[in-house]
């Protein structure tokens, strides 16, 4: 019998069937294959209190921050995607233990799904394959049957975990079930975005819409702090400049995120422009919305103070990394304060990003805040000083937190979750080699860190956050078995959709195919030497792209009449379709058809489509990029490639001559917060994106683009209704 995974005190909260509320500290255990928690630390053959089985049908989803019983919580929640009731919630009370929590769970299932996911050795014949003649298949057929939760329960501990999820449960065609998410306050607790453009969302991105993004120039070197100014091409430069300072601050990228994130007494000693701060709203574990006055000392005898209402958006990637984006927002519980000129912030924020540590361990991160704030009023409008002088000040507190960090002794340390084992960083924990899944190998000290400042530019900075592969081959010259699909070389002018295709570099509200050579994948040696190369030509080709909005979810596209993939399949080729959903008051769905013959057998393309859901979830990638678009846009979306069923809930239909991928972008909180900085300004933004199939091993690499699509300045008024489902 081995020893526990990880072990330690997190807290459970929720509300009683009577209605008491309650928040308990409890003790889980993560050991093989099943998590536990405890009402003490146990002792030999104690029965835990709840038992949760960890398999290929479980996610781990990031609810982000709460507050309950007085107390600030980051909050996960394990959820079985086939049984949505079967799930454990835990929190932490800082976000080390929970990102620790999350890794370790995540590991568990990954060595899981690498053990029992099929990897394409079974395919599918057509004759077993389903098709959308059968809509309502339920996730029984999973080849994986969720356990259930085996272990008893108490009335106070559980109630919160019982509520059900609105999301879809089920697949079609030769696949699983794939709810990944499950929160269920997801739409209801995030604002109608969709309903109307932000005025002042309008105006931040005006000059986007008419220039390439924006590059930055050294302006001042002050406090040990690199200061740059926004320069922008043509002759719409706004009146306030966007300004941001860079700097380098001794302390992990978690402990500088929660003195960031920190409203109180402490603000004081590291940001010199800070007055006063409270809460306005939370409308989720990553968004909220504050108020703030700032202390700034340009003529304070003849310029009344600043005040602000403002939107926080805050998210942690994969590499260890904290995004934290603010934007003004009117809210009706936060008028202008008497004495005092509301301030607007068209963009801003901080980006914490790991650096190499020191020889003797400590760690190191670099931190970047941006402001782009017009101070209105007279003083700001007729003295070009005020407005330099305030901005700097504000940009001074990276310099704070770099000297708040140097003079912290050991007893002023953030509090921690005791007895939790340290876990590598993902870098370092997914090199190792698979082990039983009984048995998990020791996972590495988590102030390990392997980054160079010196690989990344100011702007956009790139890691490894996608997922790393689990083992190496050992015949390190294995040559491409499988040869590549032929292109395509047939009359595509009868594929079309409602989106019309248009220029590539000045399209307005069209779509267009950008260079694949922008985008870097995993590169043939990427196992021994992590190189990236130039995706080069994709697999397929996109012949149209839809643009769809209705009362309700549009799901399943393909097999309504007319469909591009109708069309397409009586033509002789199968098409990959990629749904893009966006819930709310209106749906909106963006589908990308992309059409190529059959793909060879055995191919990583073919293992695709007709693998297993588990598989899929495990593979299908996407990168994102916004060559056009603010910083807090480009910032919310960033570069790193994200595996899409890690992320999202994803629903596959597997027709004889299509597969179409349903990407429910509500299903994830952190998936809506980008939404809603990004949704009422997408008719100024830009956006690539490309889709491929990650390659683990060295017989599926390089990897290559099943295909790429630009959008350009996208018109919410173009969307169409959808034809009617036969």
């Amino acid at each position: 019998m081995t020893g526990p995974t990880m072990e330690g005190w997190m807290v459970r909260y929720g509300r009683r069937k009577i209605g008491r509320s309650y928040f308990h500290k409890r003790y889980f255990v993560l050991e093989s294959l099943i998590l536990a928690y405890y009402k003490r630390q146990p002792s030999a053959n104690e029965v835990p209190i709840k038992t949760l089985p960890i398999d290929g049908n479980c996610r781990v989803e990031d609810r982000g921050l709460e507050t309950h019983h007085g107390h600030t919580v980051y909050v996960l929640s394990v959820i079985n995607k086939k049984e949505p009731s079967h799930r454990i919630t835990m929190a932490a009370f800082n976000v080390q233990d929970a990102s620790a929590w999350k890794e370790a769970l995540e590991q568990v299932i990954d060595q899981y799904l690498n053990l029992h996911t099929t990897n394409g050795s079974m395919t599918f014949p057509p004759s077993v394959c389903k098709t959308q003649e059968d809509p309502d298949r339920d996730a029984s057929s999973s080849d994986h049957d969720s356990q259930g939760n085996s272990g008893k329960s108490q009335p106070d501990d559980d109630d919160d975990d019982k509520k059900q999820n609105h999301h879809r449960n089920r697949t079609v065609g030769n696949g699983m079930s794939v709810n990944w998410f499950a929160h269920n306050q997801c739409i209801e607790s995030i604002e109608d975005w969709s309903r109307g453009i932000d005025p002042r969302w309008s105006n931040l991105n005006a000059d986007a819409a008419a220039s390439a993004r924006r590059h930055w120039h050294l302006v001042r070197c002050q406090n040990g702090l690199r200061f740059f100014e926004e320069v922008q091409d043509g002759v719409q430069a706004g009146r306030c400049k966007g300004m941001k300072a860079v700097g380098v601050v001794e302390a992990s990228c978690a402990d500088i995120f929660e003195l960031i994130m920190g409203i109180d007494e402490t603000r004081y000693e590291w940001d010199c422009s800070f007055h006063e701060a409270r809460l306005v709203q939370e409308v989720d574990g990553h968004t909220t919305i504050l108020y703030q006055r700032l202390q700034l000392d340009f003529l304070p005898m003849f310029l009344w103070p600043r005040d602000l209402c403002y939107l926080r958006y805050w998210r942690r990637n994969d590499d260890g990394s904290y995004v934290i984006l603010f934007r003004s927002k009117e809210h009706p519980s936060c008028p202008p304060e008497p004495g005092c000129v509301r301030a607007h912030i068209e963009s801003g924020g901080f980006t914490i990003s790991p650096l190499k540590s020191h020889p003797n361990g400590d760690p190191r991160a670099r931190v970047q805040q941006l402001v782009h704030i017009d101070l209105k009023g007279w003083g700001a409008n007729y003295l070009p000083l005020c407005h330099y002088h305030s901005v700097i000040q504000i940009l001074n507190s990276v310099a704070g937190l770099r000297e708040w960090f140097a003079q912290r002794d050991g007893n002023c340390s953030l509090p921690s979750v005791p007895r939790i084992p340290k876990l590598g960083t993902a870098k370092t924990r997914k090199r190792s080699a698979l082990q039983n899944v009984a048995s998990l190998p020791e996972m590495p000290s988590a102030g390990q860190s392997n980054y160079d400042e010196s690989e990344y530019d100011d702007d956009d900075m790139q890691f490894y956050a996608d997922s790393e592969p689990n083992f190496i081959s050992k015949n390190l010259n294995a040559t491409e078995s499988v040869s590549e699909p032929p292109p395509v070389s047939l009359d595509l002018s009868m594929l079309s959709g409602n989106l019309g295709k248009g220029d590539l570099d000045n399209g307005k509200n069209c779509w267009s195919i950008p260079d694949c050579n922008n985008f870097r994948v995993r590169s043939k040696h990427f196992l021994i030497d992590r190189s990236k190369t130039a995706a080069g030509e994709p697999l397929m080709q996109l012949v149209a792209v839809d643009w769809f909005k209705d009362i309700k979810r549009i799901d399943h596209v393909a097999k309504r009449k007319g469909c591009v993939a109708q069309v397409a399949g009586e033509m002789g080729l199968f098409t990959v379709a990629f749904n893009v959903q966006v819930p709310a008051a209106s749906h909106y769905s963006m589908i990308f058809y992309f059409v190529a013959p059959k793909a060879p057998q055995g191919s990583l393309l073919q293992r695709f489509v007709d693998g297993d859901d588990n598989f899929r979830n495990s593979r299908l990638k996407l990168i994102p990029s916004v060559p056009q678009g603010s910083w807090i846009v480009r910032q919310s979306v960033g570069t790193t490639p994200c595996i899409l069923g890690k992320a999202v809930d994803c629903t596959y239909y597997r027709g004889s001559n299509y597969l179409e991928v349903d990407i429910d972008i509500g299903s994830s909180t952190v998936a809506n917060g980008v939404l809603g900085l990004v949704f009422g300004v997408v008719s100024a933004l830009v956006v690539d994106m490309a889709f491929l199939i990650q390659g683990n091993g060295m017989e599926e690499l390089p990897e290559r683009l099943i295909g790429a699509v630009r959008v350009s300045r996208l018109s919410l008024a173009s969307a169409t209704t959808p034809p009617e489902a036969d």
